[in-house]
């Protein structure tokens, strides 16, 4: 019986998040808007990572402008991210690793593009390492304070 209800459980949490996968940037950032500030964590992340794949198709397409506004509301998104773990103290760590793994990707697409195309690239990866440094400064804070105690 324990099992059947463990699966069931499983069976739900992935439809749930199968279908919440499913949701385009703008329902989340109108999700985002309303959300809790727990909440905003992940919806901050999966915007975030949603607008990271479409920057990189817009590239790839030729699609400059529209690329350039993807790669900013991958800052703008991260920092929000950010803001809502310090605020409720939760989720810190997934934050400063899905914003490595960004920042890496982001990295790995300005090898691709021409110079002139490179600079608001450039500035997002800076505005995504400001978001590592804040979260780790955060953490580490938090070590210091229970070991001093």
């Amino acid at each position: 019986m324990r099992r059947l209800a463990f699966t069931a459980l499983l069976l739900a949490l992935a439809s749930a998040y199968g279908f919440a996968k499913d949701e385009t940037i703008d329902e989340l950032k109108a999700r985002f808007e309303s959300a809790r500030p727990e909440d905003r964590v992940e919806i901050g992340i999966r915007i975030a990572q949603q607008e990271l794949r479409a920057a990189d198709k817009f590239y790839k397409d030729g699609n400059t402008e529209q690329a350039r506004a993807a790669v900013e509301d991958i800052a703008t998104y991260s920092e929000k991210a950010r803001d809502a773990a310090t605020q409720t103290n939760k989720h810190l760590k997934n934050v400063e690793i899905e914003a490595r793994k960004i920042a890496d990707k982001l990295r790995d697409i300005k090898r691709t593009l021409a110079f002139e195309d490179q600079g608001p690239v450039d500035r997002a990866i800076r505005r995504l390492e400001d978001v590592r440094t804040t979260l780790l400064k955060t953490m580490f804070a938090k070590d210091d304070k229970k070991g001093n105690q």
